[in-house]
């Protein structure tokens, strides 16, 4: 489609097209302490014409103890909800969150992953909505099912073969997302071990917000990227996090600055460390 919507969306600019054909909103809200949040919150009030699409239930597929926390979805059957909502290849989406994007990024991922490149997350999220006076609603959307077509792009994401085979090697710029504390391996409460993957450089994903909960500007983006690649390649990057969510924060931040290419190693953390025999590091970087 023309004019789409790739990385972000303003608030104001959204309120243009809402409720016009082949725009399609998903309500990514959550709380990993409390998944009954999302749900909750979306029935308390929503953008019109909003979906509400769960990220343990829409957004991952199911643990194997091995695979990491959020494992990717069945494509397919992703594929059909999204279908089921009015989603074909034509189809502009947006999605957003309350937590700064931290979830709607993953959606955002998961599309392009698809082949499907008009995904935008709205910047700012709920809060900016609300805060430029913007309706909600707790009417339940309607739609025509399309059918969505998913033409998987399997060199957007990695496995951690791949990543055990990359360590230190120049190929290959591994950036975590996590916070600092639990890059160095402190304070962890969400995975068994802590610590970090060898050689990984740490970029925490809040730092690609401003105060006012938005992303920062494209060239402010791209300078803070450019002194943690230090020169290196951003095609070479491969983002990883706890569990594959937050990471997608980073590369939808690379991604606005026009740092293009990045790839996602989806099972991060929580599936490398659920390996005894794989390396783990702790301290900085």
């Amino acid at each position: 489609m023309t004019n789409a919507f790739t990385t972000l969306i303003e608030a104001n600019e959204l309120a243009h097209h809402l409720g016009q054909p082949r725009w399609c909103l998903i309500d990514c809200r959550h709380d990993l302490a409390n998944p009954s949040f999302g749900r909750e919150a979306y029935e308390r009030g929503h953008l019109p014409g909003a979906w509400f699409f769960h990220l343990d239930e829409d957004l991952s597929g199911p643990m194997t103890g091995t695979n990491g926390r959020h494992p990717l979805p069945d494509p397919e059957r992703l594929a059909h909800r999204l279908g089921a909502c009015g989603v074909d290849r034509d189809t502009q989406v947006v999605a957003y969150d309350d937590a700064g994007g931290m979830f709607a990024a993953r959606l955002w991922w998961l599309l392009r992953w698809m082949g499907h490149h008009p995904v935008a997350v709205l910047d700012g999220g709920f809060q900016a909505w609300c805060a430029a006076a913007k309706v909600l609603t707790t009417e339940l959307p309607r739609a025509v099912p399309a059918r969505f077509e998913p033409v998987l792009q399997p060199a957007g994401a990695v496995n951690a073969a791949y990543v055990e085979q990359h360590l230190g090697h120049p190929d290959m710029v591994l950036v975590d997302a996590r916070s600092p504390d639990r890059f160095r391996g402190e304070n962890e409460n969400l995975d068994p071990v802590g610590g970090h993957i060898p050689g990984a450089l740490n970029r925490f994903f809040k730092d690609n917000l401003g105060a006012d909960g938005r992303f920062k500007q494209a060239s402010v983006l791209r300078e803070e990227f450019a002194t943690v690649l230090r020169g290196r390649d951003p095609r070479k990057v491969v983002h990883q996090c706890g569990s594959g969510v937050t990471a997608c924060h980073n590369q939808l931040a690379m991604e606005s600055a026009g740092l293009t290419g990045s790839r996602l190693y989806p099972g991060s953390w929580s599936e490398w460390c659920a390996d005894p025999t794989r390396p783990v590091t702790t301290g900085p970087q």
